[in-house]
């Protein structure tokens, strides 16, 4: 892929992604023909701080969790009531991390 074109993706989406895995992604997306291009523009990446906001004013139903993909961590912390809150409270300042995994792991599969 063009450097150009690999610039322009790390710079419109740094926030999104790990900060340690800025360079894998750089080396990834520098390897792969221009053709795979619009599959990783058209992954829907998860928010970081839409995750985080969720997590705050709902995220003792799980809703956080539901939404990055963690189905059954969801459904335990929905029955839990967010861990009594303490579960909830850890994923305040987890869940920003998870989110930008998950959003790895998404342009990971593409990028292969």
């Amino acid at each position: 892929m063009d450097q150009n074109k690999v610039d322009l993706f790390i710079a419109s989406m740094n926030e999104k992604f790990p900060a340690e895995k800025l360079g894998l992604i750089r080396e990834q997306l520098s390897r792969l023909d221009d053709s795979k291009l619009a599959a990783i523009q058209s992954i829907q990446y998860k928010n970081p701080t839409t995750i985080l906001i969720v997590s705050i004013l709902i995220g003792g139903l799980g809703i956080d969790r539901f939404m990055l993909g963690q189905t059954g961590l969801g459904v335990a912390k929905l029955l839990t009531c967010g861990g009594m809150g303490i579960w909830w409270l850890i994923d305040l300042f987890l869940v920003m991390g998870k989110a930008r995994e998950v959003n790895y792991n998404k342009l990971s599969q593409v990028a292969v």
